[in-house]
């Protein structure tokens, strides 16, 4: 009797639609399992068309190429002998299925559709979508006649079954069935499947790595039996980057595994197998046992198939292994890199082209990239023929080989500071040496002549001259000349990188990288269209904190001691004049809130799933150390003005790299309106009185911060004191005078005042602040 058999999952780098190269790199998976000896073939999720063809789930032409790639794998010769799961769409009585089809040997075993949808994050499965429910029933399904023409069968079994070969018994989950608190894995196992499958489109978030393996294991802990987890890797066209990671994992232990990152196309992993472990583990647990004896039976298809060898009792078995995770930093210097790396070789463009300022975020995105140059090199120095192929074409030399990564980034990267009369040497001298360091094609340029330009028109046109506010002009005055020299750099920007290529010789042209991280989209603290706006931005998921970490990581991995200065620089947007040749501007004074404040508040919105008044309930608790309730009200109520202002941003934000839980992603992760009743009235008047509640309540648990809260506080925000209080209070005149001010908040004045130059004036100079529960106010945010 056979007892050891082997098998193999797979990662796979697909491409949504791409069925030509997805029927490839599964041919070639097949091909390496063959050839390490495995019986049994298991991909993942939708290998055949690619995960995210989104709406072409609904066109027919979708379904057809998949039936007909499909055919190409039943025929090929590659496939003989070898048990196979593949996933792909099928449609059953008009309703279309995310399925997983087994064959073997020119004969379809069984379709088995997906039973549980995910419809969290970025997925959003039942859009194209139906989960069969009806558990433990096979119907019939009639094939293509394409399909039928070469297998001989008419109808083969469709639904929620089970294999049973001749030495074992095979059944399915396919991705969030894993992750549903009713798994079948464990039904399946007390009905004496020893072998789970399932094939996965999971993508990755920061810190998220270990929650899939704790699920592949704990599968297995309690019921026993062998899991099988083949995921996707890569960009297969959308903001996400899958996970990879696919595992094999017995009776609670991991035994191999794939890389979590790679530029490898096809990955396959494999193990091999004591059955009799599985039915030893089971039997020793009495009261599994006890249950299995009376679990309800799935259906059965019988499988002329053996997967062990009748002498392969000498083959070694695979011992548990350790799990090694990658830190966060380590999954940013990766993860970005290689989603950079597959939208480049796919998109037909030359390079990137990246406004580098000398500040934290730009020298991230900069540093990522010269990550993915290590990445590359690497692999072509292992022998990966497809990445060499893949440079070759990009940089229009086919006899090219990199040696060292400086010298890749000088071909696929320029990098360009784009300096004003408000930058500073500082920032110029490191945009330089970190240019240096890396080996990117680096220009600097002056873009004064054109914001005079611009200015020009308006001036011969409206016969006035703005001025910024240090300089005797208005807030609204000082907002729009800080957004044209924003805005002129976005056109600079894609300018430089259609013809930097032609200037350089050679074809195509450049992607344009952004740099704003995610606190600043969800704040709005960015002109709309600027250089926030690009073709891809590979930081648009990532926290500034974990940026500044990163950093920090890179100056050493990579050797980049400039990292050091930038990393010791306040962060500033230098959009303001300066004085003296020193910053008057400070990203954290602008927003009104520290970076460390801006994570917390996108983390209670997105994943706490809080509203004003929720947050404001948990943070006079998480913040009871540094701030009194008041000014804990004033910050939550600055942030969601800010937030409500600014959020018609994210309906143009640049395709970012996801990567946090808490993005403000306006196309399919963050679904909110980008028009807001900015004041909140209902909202923070029960804030006032909940806070008045707490104010008067007399239990003394407060006032020993008070004094603490109001001259010690840890965070530099500027949102602090009486404003907004249930009391009414009013600020300095310091304090209104620098909310006005603030090119990215938006400016707050009474509906009935006349929008006009001393409106704004007479309002820079009043003291009173008006109280947000009033109905009667117009809000101009910046950059509208």
């Amino acid at each position: 009797m056979g007892r050891k058999v082997t098998i193999a999952v797979c990662t796979l780098n697909q491409w949504a639609l791409d069925f030509e190269g997805n029927l490839h790199r599964i041919l070639q998976s097949i091909q390496e399992a063959r050839e390490a000896g495995a019986s049994f073939r298991s991909g993942p999720e939708l290998e055949i068309c690619g995960y995210s063809c989104e709406d072409h789930f609904y066109e027919s032409d979708t379904l057809l190429h998949c039936w007909e790639v499909f055919l190409e794998l039943l025929i090929s010769p590659v496939c003989k002998d070898i048990l196979i799961d593949v996933g792909m769409p099928v449609m059953h009585k008009n309703v279309t299925y995310n399925c997983r089809v087994v064959f073997y040997n020119r004969k379809v075993l069984l379709i088995r559709p997906k039973t549980k949808l995910c419809e969290d994050g970025n997925y959003r499965e039942s859009r194209w979508f139906s989960p069969w429910r009806k558990e433990r029933v096979l119907e019939e399904y009639y094939l293509p006649r394409m399909i039928s023409a070469y297998t001989g069968q008419t109808v083969v079994s469709f639904g929620d079954g089970v294999i049973s070969t001749k030495d074992t018994c095979i059944g399915f989950e396919i991705c969030e069935e894993l992750w549903n608190p009713q798994s079948t894995h464990i039904a399946m196992g007390l009905d004496g499947v020893e072998l789970i499958v399932n094939g996965s489109g999971s993508y990755m978030e920061l810190r998220k790595a270990y929650v899939t393996v704790d699920l592949v294991k704990s599968a297995t802990l309690k019921c026993g039996g062998c899991y099988l987890f083949s995921n996707l890797r890569g960009c297969d066209g959308q903001r996400v980057y899958f996970n990879g990671c696919s595992c094999i994992a017995i009776n609670g232990y991991i035994v191999n595994r794939s890389q979590q990152f790679g530029l490898q196309e096809v990955e396959v992993v494999v193990a091999t197998v004591d059955l009799e472990d599985i039915r030893a583990y089971r039997n020793a647990i009495r009261s599994r046992s006890h249950l299995a004896a009376t679990s309800p039976a799935y259906p059965r298809i019988q499988a002329d198939v053996s997967l062990s060898a009748e002498k392969g009792i000498g083959l070694p078995t695979c011992e548990p292994i350790e799990w090694l995770y990658h830190s966060p930093e380590e999954e940013i210097a990766l993860g970005p890199a290689c989603w950079l790396w597959d939208y480049l070789r796919r998109s037909g463009q030359g390079g990137f082209f990246l406004p580098l300022s000398g500040g934290v975020d730009s020298s991230s995105v900069a540093s990522i990239v010269f990550s993915m140059c290590h990445l590359v090199v690497d692999a072509i120095q292992r022998g990966d023929c497809k990445v060499l192929s893949d440079v070759r074409r990009i940089v229009c030399d086919g006899e090219y080989v990199p040696v060292e990564p400086r010298e890749l980034c000088g071909l696929l990267f320029v990098t360009c500071y784009m300096g004003s009369e408000n930058s500073s040497q500082e920032t110029k001298k490191r945009a330089l040496s970190l240019a240096e360091q890396i080996g990117s094609y680096h220009m600097t340029i002056s873009i004064d002549v054109a914001v005079s330009a611009v200015l020009g028109i308006f001036t011969a046109m409206s016969g006035l001259v703005p001025r910024f506010a240090s300089r005797g002009g208005s807030a609204r005055e000082s907002l729009a000349l800080q957004n044209v020299q924003a805005r002129l750099r976005m056109v600079l920007a894609y300018l430089f990188a259609q013809l930097m290529l032609w200037v350089r010789k050679r074809s195509g042209g450049l992607l344009v990288l952004g740099s704003a991280n995610v606190d600043e989209a969800l704040r709005g603290y960015m002109t709309k269209y600027d250089c926030s706006s690009a073709d891809v931005n590979p930081i648009g998921g990532i926290s500034k904190t974990d940026l500044r970490s990163f950093l920090l990581y890179a100056k050493n991995k990579f050797n980049l001691p400039v990292l050091s200065e930038i990393l010791g620089a306040p962060p500033t947007a230098e959009l303001e004049p300066l004085e003296g040749g020193r910053l008057t501007q400070t990203d954290e004074e602008d927003m009104g809130m520290t970076y460390a404040e801006l994570s917390v508040f996108g983390r209670l919105r997105k994943q706490n799933k809080c509203g004003p008044y929720s947050m404001f309930c948990k943070l006079i608790h998480t913040w009871r150390g540094d701030c009194t309730p008041e000014q804990v009200s004033n910050k939550v109520k600055h942030f969601f003005r800010c937030y409500a202002i600014n959020r018609h941003k994210m309906t143009v934000l640049t395709p970012a790299y996801h990567a946090e839980s808490y993005s403000p992603d306006d196309n399919r992760y963050d679904h909110r309106p980008f028009l807001y009743n900015a004041q909140w009235t209902w909202q923070f008047r029960a804030m006032d009185e909940q806070l008045q509640t707490v104010i008067t309540s007399g239990d003394g648990h407060w006032e020993e911060h008070t004094n603490k809260g109001l001259t010690g506080h840890k965070g530099p925000s500027s949102v602090s004191g009486s404003r907004g209080s249930v009391t009414g209070g009013t600020p300095s005149s310091s304090t209104v005078s620098k909310i006005l001010k603030d090119p990215h908040k938006g400016v707050v004045v009474p509906a009935e005042t006349p929008v006009n130059d001393s409106a704004m004036e007479e309002l820079e100079a009043q003291t009173r602040w008006h109280h947000p529960s009033s109905y009667n106010n117009l809000v101009l945010s910046a950059a509208e």
